[in-house]
């Protein structure tokens, strides 16, 4: 399976969208689904319209299979990403985030991303890419773990 990052086209947020609304998503990441508008304008704002963030589509063999986004919050640079459903378990996130922490792509060090704790997956995803444990937060009912690159 070819998995490439490219930036994100005007169509995909609606993929974005529909893959972000799927309540297994919701559950797997803690972070309950916006509202269609509501959805649409974060990105359009605060992800592709925030000049210090940098979000790709990911693909596989050309199919939209999820985003990756790198943005500042609270002084620290963050990451996260999100794979459609049909696109888990295949490794194919963990390709993607290596992807995006190589190549010129982000070069910000150090790099933190959270997690929620029962999202086994996208924690070994992270420390396969060099991220480290730091600690887990709780959020309410929620609890995630933060993580560091570098």
């Amino acid at each position: 399976m070819s998995v490439r990052l490219r930036p994100v086209e005007a169509g995909d947020i609606e993929v974005f969208f529909a893959q972000q609304s799927d309540p297994e998503a919701q559950r797997q990441a803690s972070f309950p689904a916006r509202e269609r508008q509501a959805f649409v304008e974060h990105w359009e704002k605060r992800v592709l319209g925030d000049p210090t963030s940098r979000a790709r589509a990911i693909t596989v063999d050309g199919a939209v299979a999820g985003n990756i986004v790198a943005w500042w919050q609270d002084g620290r640079r963050l990451v996260g990403f999100w794979m459609g459903r049909e696109f888990w378990g295949r490794g194919l996130g963990t390709r993607a985030l290596s992807e995006f922490l190589g190549a010129g792509q982000e070069e910000t060090r150090p790099l933190y991303a959270e997690a929620a704790v029962h999202n086994v997956p996208s924690i070994r995803a992270l420390k396969r890419c060099g991220f480290d444990e730091l600690e887990v937060v709780r959020d309410g009912p929620d609890e995630f773990v933060v993580l560091k690159l570098g």
